[in-house]
């Protein structure tokens, strides 16, 4: 009974790694589509090889998923935990693309693990939500937001002389390096938070020790993560891209700098699970304000602030609700 429960988990799991890739597809490409630096398809299929490669860069993040968050018990009751939390994550994944909100898998994934935790009476490790989930959300978001202001900047002040079509011409090839690392970063970070959760499974069912994660999890997660991302998030992409600011080749690359740049620095140096969303959001929001303040459509901005907050209680009270329901169904 646990070993078909546990399969059923793992499947769920992928799924919730597909929308992950689908959903987030936009965070690394949208601006190099809007500036016409890649074509749609030949961005997707980069996106999608540079999702595969960097799911096999690292654990540290993997790990904090797997084990700092929530303990839940062993057996059927830990794999309801696990079920429950990735049901309220696709859900809320999908509730946000269809409306084109930029929302993060990750939270969604965060929110729904403590929400299916507190259903579940069982132990949440508060110390670890608040600060490897909560205060990298912020503060990831205030840096994303300053640099990509600063790097936009000194853009601006080295190239000021310079022909702005040879300058424009320069950033697109550039683009495409900066797009490439972006994608890395996000199969870096978000690939290995479905690693961590499977292997949460594999745990409280006895199948795995330790805190390794099996070649066969990373493998598996990499390749869906890819599929799904070369499946593309055309609504979000179109958000990112071209609703928030009107991007071209030099803010394009400064923002996926930025973004790059800090999804590494949160995954090697500090082991923690920040949004791949957020970041390049707030990137993009940096780059904008370079211009002028009114260059930002600070209104869709704010939407998008409200779905950030709003994304790991709204998952985790999904997530709650699926706990009851699967908990009733197993008996």
């Amino acid at each position: 009974m646990e070993l078909t429960g546990l399969i059923i988990v793992v499947i769920v799991a992928m799924v919730f790694n597909y929308t992950n890739g689908f959903h987030d597809a936009a965070n690394a490409i949208a601006t190099s589509v809007s500036t016409r630096a890649l074509t749609p398809r030949v961005a997707l299929a980069m996106s999608a090889v540079m999702n595969l490669i960097g799911a096999f860069l690292g654990e540290g993040v993997a790990k904090t998923v797997g084990d700092g968050l929530i303990s839940p018990p062993s057996g059927t009751q830990g794999l309801v935990i696990v079920l429950a939390s990735l049901l309220g994550a696709i859900t809320w994944n999908l509730i946000t693309w269809y409306f084109g909100l930029p929302s993060s898998s990750s939270h969604a994934l965060f929110g729904g693990m403590v929400g299916a935790a507190l259903a579940a009476s069982t132990t949440v490790h508060w110390h670890g939500v608040l600060w490897k989930i909560v205060i990298p959300m912020f503060v990831s978001a205030a840096i994303g937001f300053l640099v990509g202001y600063l790097l936009m900047v000194a853009i601006l002040w080295t190239f000021r002389r310079s022909n702005p079509h040879k300058v424009k011409r320069g950033f697109r090839v550039a683009q495409t390096v900066s797009a490439a690392g972006m994608s890395l970063g996000h199969g870096l970070q978000d690939a290995q938070k479905t690693m961590g959760i499977v292997v949460l499974a594999l745990t409280v069912t006895g199948y795995h020790h330790g805190d390794s994660i099996p070649w066969w999890v990373t493998v598996m997660c990499a390749l869906v993560m890819s599929a799904g991302t070369y499946a593309g998030g055309w609504r979000i992409m179109r958000t990112l891209g071209r609703k928030i600011i009107e991007l071209d080749p030099p803010s394009g690359f400064a923002a996926e700098a930025t973004a790059s740049m800090i999804l590494y620095a949160a995954a090697f140096l500090f082991k923690a699970p920040i949004s791949t969303t957020q970041t390049i959001t707030a990137a993009i929001c940096g780059v904008g304000t370079t211009k002028r303040l009114s260059a930002v459509r600070w209104g869709l901005a704010g939407n998008i602030v409200v779905a950030w907050v709003v994304t790991m209680p709204a998952a985790g009270i999904v997530s709650a609700v699926m706990y009851w329901i699967v908990h009733a169904l197993v008996g």
